[in-house]
């Protein structure tokens, strides 16, 4: 049994029910499904001396398995509080005499998570449009660009994430040359995982992987920032002086990251053929200069530009989330928590949803 909540004792006579914790209305389910497990065949004696905190919830959870219990056994509840006892006097009086505390079915459940993500869609455009607001603004005045705070979040952003990103795209060239290599091994077609790896790498493999690292590592980085900023009202005191905090805030993080991205991916592509070089030599014995002549006939130029073009929308899909989830955050470190967790969550759903879009474009398109 949870013992967070109840715990309880059996004896030759008495079974001792030990209230402990906190009995609120975010509790009430878990409660319930504990009491639910509670042996009626003897005297019941009901210790409330440990609760820690409790609510109308909690004490109406409590009168429903009283009254319960004692349809087939004796109950005596002891321990409880002048508070506790006040309030139970209180509901008895002004109650129904059939107590039960609502659940939440699963519809209700539903129709409320899809309020909240109507609620989230409605607040993420409005937040796009003061976004475009801002960058049409700074076209105009290009000394409301902060140039300084832009170096520094391409340093942190796109120089610092080069080791991840390098290694990542390192050993994911190395796996899809390994597993190539027994597939075409046995059709005698070694020398096409050349063309498996280089491709791959360059329009969708390296893309994909610098967005889903920068996602998790500088989104998730952009909401704690602007979060813990909201938490400690210096964004309210921001716009108290008069000052913009999505130019001052979220631009350069946006600017910062749509020129590094492109980089970090160019980067991502070196990393991945040279895991995938490494890897055909071990297993294929292709040696490097054979390697790199079947890479000079089969990767053309526009499949690192395919590749490339990806970078600043990606860059645009994080940075905006990660700052929109700063945004989000309440006076609280746990909504802190949930907002850097979405933003990772929705920046990496995105990217992959708005890659798999490009396929579908490259491949109309016939690039």
């Amino acid at each position: 049994m949870n013992r967070e909540f109840i715990d309880y004792i059996i004896t030759n006579d008495t079974v001792k029910v030990v209230s402990k914790g906190k009995w609120t209305l975010q509790y009430v389910s878990k409660i319930e499904k504990l009491l639910e497990k509670i042996p009626t065949d003897k005297q019941i004696i009901w210790d409330m001396s440990k609760i820690e905190d409790f609510d109308t919830a909690g004490i109406l959870l409590y009168i429903k398995y009283f009254d319960k219990f004692k349809k087939n056994v004796s109950v005596t509840t002891v321990g409880y509080s002048e508070k506790q006892q006040k309030m139970y006097k209180l509901l008895r009086e002004h109650t129904l005499e059939s107590i039960d505390v609502k659940k939440v079915n699963f519809l209700e459940e539903l129709g409320k998570n899809v309020i909240d993500l109507l609620k989230d869609i409605k607040d993420f455009i409005n937040f796009l449009g003061h976004i475009f607001y801002a960058m049409f603004n700074s076209i105009f005045n290009f000394s409301n660009i902060r140039i300084k705070e832009m170096v520094y979040h391409i340093h942190h952003s796109g120089f610092n994430a080069l080791l991840i990103i390098g290694l990542t795209s390192f050993l994911v060239g190395m796996v899809i040359a390994y597993q190539g290599s027994v597939q075409l091994a046995k059709f005698g077609a070694d020398m096409f995982i050349v063309d498996t790896v280089g491709i791959s790498i360059v329009r969708e493999l390296g893309p994909m992987i610098t967005a889903i690292v920068i996602a998790g590592r500088s989104g998730s980085a952009y909401t704690a920032e602007i979060g813990a900023m909201k938490i400690t009202e210096e964004i309210s005191a921001m716009r108290t002086m008069g000052f913009d905090p999505y130019n001052f805030l979220v631009l350069p993080r946006i600017f910062a990251l749509i020129i590094a991205l492109p980089l970090l991916i160019f980067f991502s592509d070196i990393m991945g053929i040279l895991g995938g070089m490494i890897a055909a030599s071990m297993q294929l014995n292709i040696s490097i200069s054979q390697f790199i002549d079947r890479l000079y006939e089969v990767l053309e130029l526009k499949h690192y530009i395919l590749g490339l073009i990806k970078g600043p929308v990606f860059a645009f899909i994080i940075a905006s989330i990660g700052c929109f989830r700063g945004f989000q955050v309440s006076d609280n470190t746990e909504s802190l928590g949930l907002q850097t967790t979405a933003s990772v969550v929705n920046a990496i759903f995105l990217v992959i949803a708005f890659d798999a879009l490009f396929s579908i474009i490259y491949t109309e398109l016939g690039l």
